[in-house]
């Protein structure tokens, strides 16, 4: 891959300034490594080109970060920031080789603080764990991606990472409060606190959030904290096909009268296939398609009423069926369902492309049809899954077993962003340009938004080392 830019390669010279800076043990140049660190969950074979790092490094702390950086960038080596490898967009693929730089030892949670309702993190710590030391104070961290399980909050900031319960909190930037980043110089500065408002000069904090590591490198992050709702309940609503599912999300807020915390859709397809993938019996697995309703309140009484009128305007609209899930077990069957739909899809399939529409949400019953059009067409099978509630919408298609595959599905993307487009409608919603996306910037972005953006990331990298090769296309 050319670039308007140059690198050198990370040599023998590179590698002992590494060893003596950050130590012996946080520095590998293990051939197996480098290939298990070069990709996140984008399959290598999604590429018509490998692409492997020269080095890889394990800081653990931020004056680590920043000694790094001062070597890259007065050796112009590129330098790939990494978080657990969950991502979806080709973000962690390092394009020009050079270094790539995992915060799986940098995993300290540094502060709940209950009289500012904050939490204080490095970059590797897993985002469940931080949902979890919340709730055992009473307090609720609202950033809810499928992936919390497994991925960094690093790599959620960076991604701007949506999830599940956008519709009431927003996504994982409307959590984020200040940050700690290391410029590509290796200057450490401070964007933010634990203030809850500040306009004293650019929000670059907010700015970091969706940038993908191509500004600066996230090392510490301040978040803020809710209090928790003291009771939950999810609802399963089956229907008989997936335009009725999705026709009825408008009437739970307008009719119901309730901002849910979550809205999900499954389509035939996804329920049949998580199924079958997890071997156990999903609720409502013969349907045409499910919505999951989860709904908080801190009164009991007033979670019933929800409920119950949710239940009803279920059936009014539709559904066949409602499940309550009110206890634990219940929700977690339901959840894992949902959950694992990303995973079987890599299961059973090899050929396949994951995207991340979104559109406004009365266009969602029109994106799904457009699809569900272009699939046929071309005598391909697909899964629709995704945050009804949000109108981001996870389509995987299948790709065909020919040799001709790449071409086969860049065809079928070029046909449904067409009409992404024109309803209104973006490239994603959540999980990222990075380098699997970035050759559709040009039809999503005008010329002089893109021209922007590149002006941006020169005033923070002038010589493009972090994370090149991501966003946008240089060499246009």
């Amino acid at each position: 891959m050319s670039s308007i830019f140059s690198y050198n390669k990370v040599d023998k010279k590179i590698l002992y300034l590494l060893r003596s800076t950050i130590g012996d043990k946080n520095v590998s140049s293990d051939k197996e490594k480098l290939i298990s660190y070069s990709h996140d969950e984008v399959p290598p074979s999604a590429y018509e080109s490998e692409y492997r790092a020269e080095a890889l490094v394990f800081p653990e702390c931020s004056a680590h970060v920043s000694e790094i950086m001062k070597i890259a960038s007065a050796n112009r080596i590129p330098v790939t920031p990494r978080g657990a490898g969950t991502g979806l967009s080709g973000g962690a693929l390092p394009a020009f080789g050079g270094i790539v730089m995992s915060f799986e030892k940098m995993n300290r949670i540094i502060e709940l603080d209950e009289k500012n309702l904050t939490v204080t993190v490095e970059p590797g710590v897993v985002t469940s764990e931080i949902s979890k030391l919340a709730a055992r104070h009473d307090l609720l961290y609202a950033g809810d991606p499928c992936s919390g399980d497994a991925s960094f909050i690093g790599g959620n900031i960076a991604e701007n990472a949506g999830g599940n319960k956008v519709i009431k909190y927003g996504a994982t930037g409307a959590q984020v409060l200040a940050l700690e980043v290391v410029l590509a110089d290796g200057t450490v500065i401070w964007f933010g606190g634990k203030r809850r408002k500040d306009v004293t000069g650019l929000d670059f904090t907010h700015l970091m959030a969706g940038s993908e590591g191509t500004l600066a490198i996230i090392t510490k992050a301040v978040l803020k904290l809710l209090p928790l709702p003291r009771h939950s309940i999810d609802l399963l609503a089956a229907f008989q096909d997936a335009e009725t599912a999705i026709a009825f999300v408008p009437q739970i807020i307008k009719k119901g009268g309730i901002i849910p915390a979550s809205i999900e859709f499954m389509d035939k397809k996804a329920l049949e296939l998580v199924e079958k993938y997890l071997g156990n019996p999903v609720p409502a697995s013969d349907a045409g398609a499910a919505l999951i309703i989860q709904l908080e309140e801190n009164d009991p009484d007033v979670l019933e009423k929800e409920y119950e009128r949710i239940g009803t305007l279920s059936k009014e609209n539709g559904a066949s069926e409602v499940y309550v899930a009110d206890t634990r077990s219940t929700k977690e069957r339901i959840w894992q369902a949902r959950k694992a739909i990303p995973e079987a899809t890599s299961f059973f399939y090899n050929r396949y492309t994951k995207e991340d529409l979104a559109v406004p949400i009365d266009r969602v019953p029109e994106l799904l049809e457009n699809i569900k059009k272009v699939c046929l067409g071309r005598d391909l099978e697909w899964v629709a899954y995704g945050h009804a509630g949000d109108g981001n919408m996870h389509c995987t298609v299948i790709g065909p077993d020919t040799e001709d595959w790449h071409e086969v599905l860049l065809k079928v993307q070029e046909e449904i962003y067409s009409a992404v487009i024109d309803m209104g409608g973006t490239l994603s919603g959540e999980h990222g340009i990075g380098f699997k996306r970035k050759k559709f910037m040009k039809l999503f972005l005008s010329k002089d938004h893109l021209e922007l953006i590149k002006r941006v990331k020169l005033a923070f990298d002038p010589d493009n080392i972090l994370n090149p090769g991501k966003l946008v296309e240089w060499n246009e």
